[in-house]
């Protein structure tokens, strides 16, 4: 009998030996985050009622029980999102308006709504989709009061030093916010002109008023773009 010689450098099948090609499974926590994004993705270009949990199920390739095993549904699901972007935005308000001159303080609120929508594109497409800022319910008009609520403060202390009345300072917030969140909806698709050019309008209008308007606006703070 012929002896057939074997390569030992021919890779041995072995059929309990997982396959290197084999995908590791998500974590819990892995799969939340990639339902959480794909989810935002299509709330953004669809808004809530166009997306359905078998897309959502079918682009993270995994079956509808998954999504409701993380989230109890679209609605839990649509809920975590929007919560995140207002948290993102707010907390992006807050941390921008560190002092210095009112007019300085006014250009810091409009770059930090101005670099959300840059930056967070689809989350404030899905904070405005379905709720208008000038309505008074909804997650945008009830972010907006937020945000208002941090300028009342500032605007009080501002209004008290120059001897006028701290009674209106929450009117002057909410016009100043809804002035520049108005302002930044209308942005969100024109992206013209740049960013600092439309910060410098906003607070042009805001400090000077129709009667003062400077033809040139120029920035104060240290941000110029």
């Amino acid at each position: 009998m012929v002896a057939v010689a074997t390569d030992d450098r021919t890779p041995q099948h072995r059929p309990d030996a997982p396959s290197r090609r084999a995908r590791r499974r998500m974590t819990g926590k892995e799969r939340r985050e990639q339902l959480l994004d794909i989810g935002r993705r299509l709330f953004a270009e669809r808004g809530f009622e166009g997306t359905s949990v078998e897309e959502i199920a079918a682009k993270a390739g995994v079956s509808k029980p998954v999504v409701y095993e993380h989230f109890g549904g679209k609605e839990g699901l649509y809920a975590v999102v929007v919560d995140r972007e207002m948290r993102q935005l707010l907390d992006m308000v807050t941390s921008a308006l560190t002092g210095g001159h009112p007019r300085e303080l006014l250009e810091q609120a409009a770059f930090a709504l101005l670099d959300y929508i840059d930056t967070y594109t689809d989350g404030f497409r899905i904070l405005v989709r379905d709720s208008s800022v000038a309505s008074t319910t909804g997650t945008f008009a009830s972010l907006i009061s937020d945000i208002a609520t941090q300028v009342e403060d500032i605007l009080g202390r501002e209004f008290k030093g120059r001897g006028f009345d701290e009674k209106l300072a929450p009117l002057y917030a909410q016009a100043l916010v809804g002035m520049v969140a108005l302002t930044g909806q209308w942005w969100l698709n024109a992206r013209k002109p740049e960013k600092a050019e439309v910060a410098a309008h906003l607070v042009n209008l805001a400090w000077h008023g129709l009667d003062g308007l400077e033809p040139s606006p120029r920035l104060i703070g240290h941000r110029k773009a």
